[in-house]
């Protein structure tokens, strides 16, 4: 399979103005685990398709995916990403932004080579997964300001922040090696699942990670009161106490060690942990069913074997 990595580190960044391109090159070469892109690719070689006609739309997504994580930074005011300072903290808010819209147009500039036949429904599944993002997103901000939210509700706004961007990765991918429909369906599911788990394994790490393999520092989320899978179960599973003593530290913003302290013993208390990585596995399970619907080859086996990775991930 092309070297991913090796195809994004060739694309060149050096141009005019500097201000507008270096960021965009800076984010691209902190690696990350390049998620997207290879799912497209094995999906692609699943059904025997040409990595050359699915190349374009792998970069695509990956572009895509790093655009809307400078976006994200500014947003959420994250100091580190991938172990090394977030864009806007390098340089500035504006920078931060404007390299992200450029990144989103290279996006499309790299989907516009997809082949001819293909380009309508693949630019078609593309814009449905943009706006399902950017759809999350906004949910996500309402949710920090709403006092009240279902795991139901944020369930819906993981899959659209997280999932659907894995689910389209391997649809795209298979369609453009010409894959049926049905099977079509049990990409994008397995994908959709694998986003869930993969979302709430995030969740967990952002409270008991280890900064050093999770890229950025521990408890963003406690300080950004942000409605995490972890938080919502607490509240479901809390007594009188533990909820008063969750709402009093939410209500907290200027002591954010002991904030981060207090919520994840209360975490500790009730048992959060556990629920998450029960739920982790749930979808996980779920995945790996879709798997058994598809053509069983190599390719099969490296998306068995990427889902089990990611449920065990420690960063």
């Amino acid at each position: 399979m092309i070297d991913i990595n090796q195809v994004i580190e060739s694309l060149d960044w050096s141009k005019d103005p500097k201000g507008l391109y270096e960021p965009i090159g800076y984010t691209l070469a902190s690696g990350g685990k390049r998620i997207r892109p290879t799912l497209a690719m094995i999906a692609s070689s699943l059904f025997g398709g040409k990595e050359e006609e699915v190349l374009p739309a792998a970069l695509a997504l990956e572009v895509f995916h790093n655009f809307t994580l400078l976006h994200d930074d500014v947003m959420d005011r994250a100091e580190v990403r991938r172990g090394r300072p977030t864009v806007h903290v390098k340089w500035n808010d504006n920078t931060a932004i404007l390299s992200g819209d450029q990144m989103l147009i290279e996006a499309y500039k790299l989907l516009s080579h997809v082949p001819t036949d293909k380009l309508p429904q693949v630019l078609q599944w593309f814009n449905t997964m943009a706006t399902g993002i950017c759809e999350g997103q906004q949910y996500d901000v309402d949710f920090e300001q709403k006092n009240e939210v279902s795991i139901a509700e944020y369930m819906k706004m993981i899959e659209l922040k997280t999932s659907v961007l894995l689910a389209y990765a391997l649809k795209i991918g298979g369609y453009i090696a010409g894959a049926n429909p049905a099977q079509l369906e049990s990409l994008y599911q397995f994908g959709l699942h694998i986003g869930l788990a993969f979302q709430i394994q995030d969740d967990i790490l952002d409270v008991y990670g280890n900064p050093e393999t999770f890229g950025k520092a521990i408890g963003g989320d406690i300080c950004c009161n942000k409605k995490t899978f972890l938080l919502l179960t607490a509240f479901e599973k809390a007594d009188p106490q533990s909820k008063a003593e969750l709402q009093q530290w939410l209500a907290i913003s200027n002591r954010n060690q002991e904030k981060i302290a207090a919520i994840t013993a209360i975490y500790d208390h009730l048992g959060v942990r556990a629920a998450g990585e029960t739920a982790m596995e749930e979808h996980t399970t779920l995945a790996l069913a879709q798997l058994d619907t598809l053509p069983q080859n190599e390719a099969t086996a490296q998306l068995r074997s990427l889902a089990e990775r990611l449920a065990a991930r420690k960063k």
